[in-house]
């Protein structure tokens, strides 16, 4: 019975069914769409409209893959949703650094109250500022030019640049001031104390701020298509036009001759693949540091 019931800290056979039916769950709503999408996007035109395949492709089909890499301009779109993404990531997290830094090590006139406007910054919805930022960009003259985007990266005002603000200083804020003391005897200034001592313990942190602001920033559509226009386009920003981008390659589907290439489920799941490999490989090539710097930084409260 307390093999089946459990006991104590064991616990028992019904307890782990529980835990596994529950954690199959949980993972099944995550994994089936990226399974889903995966399967379709192979399946050749006859597969899709036969209405007895459902998840078994009779073959793989890469031929949605070439129309899709084309429809998207791949090549271009990647390279210019990388530039896009990760120098404001290296800027936010640049910038983050220290004005967290300065937050939980120094003390001057208002810190308080800047503490308070930088908490309510974060709560502040981005579509309320959005547009007063597009008329003094505008002014500016730096509208449809990646300084658009760079910016707000480099005075820590980036996309949830607060957030990353407040893990920093959380981050500084837990190792002994006496570290700085020891460095600033040993004739370190206040920017050698922070190269020397807490930029290296703040690896977790820095790590959690590159790859949280990179993801944010290659999946934000709304504020690059107001800021760049229709002269720069990311990934995710060509994945909106998908459709006219691939009626313009191949016709629309109207007529015999372009039945072969109508827009079809399939080429549309392999787009949207493609559009989200990139962060499916950062992740799993990432995966255990990102697992560890979560744990080690201030966003579990430890």
């Amino acid at each position: 019975m307390k093999a089946i019931l459990g006991g104590g800290r064991r616990p028992g056979i019904i307890s782990l069914l529980f835990y596994f039916i529950l954690l199959g769950g949980i993972g099944f709503l995550f994994l089936y769409p990226v399974l889903y999408m995966a399967v379709q996007s192979i399946m050749a035109p006859a597969d899709i409209t036969d209405p007895g395949i459902a998840w078994i492709p009779t073959g793989i089909y890469w031929g949605n893959y070439s129309k899709a890499f084309a429809a998207l301009d791949f090549s271009k779109a990647f390279l210019t949703s990388l530039y896009l993404s990760l120098i404001p990531a290296i800027l936010t997290t640049v910038s983050s650094g220290f004005i967290g830094y300065g937050l939980a090590r120094f003390r001057f006139p208002g810190k308080g109250k800047w503490l308070a406007l930088l908490v309510a910054s974060f709560f502040i919805p981005s579509q309320v500022t959005m547009i007063p930022r597009f008329m003094m960009f505008s002014q500016y003259q730096i509208i449809n030019t990646p300084w658009a985007q760079f910016l707000p990266a480099m005075f820590g005002q980036g996309i949830k640049g607060a957030l990353f603000v407040l893990i920093f200083m959380q981050f500084f804020s837990s190792y002994p001031k006496a570290l700085d003391e020891a460095a600033a005897i040993d004739g370190a200034g206040v920017l050698g104390v922070f190269f020397r001592i807490a930029v290296p313990m703040a690896r977790p942190a820095i790590l959690i701020s590159v790859l949280f602001s990179f993801v944010w920033y290659w999946n934000e559509t709304t504020q690059s298509a107001l800021f760049f226009g229709t002269q720069i386009k990311t990934l995710p920003m060509k994945l909106g036009s998908f459709a006219s981008s691939y009626n313009t390659i191949y016709g629309s589907s109207a007529g015999a001759a372009n039945a072969a290439n109508a827009l079809n489920e399939a080429i549309s799941m392999a787009g949207t693949f493609l559009s989200v490999l990139p962060l499916l490989v950062l992740y799993f090539v990432l995966q255990r540091q990102f697992v560890e710097s979560i744990e080690r930084s201030g966003i579990t409260g430890e």
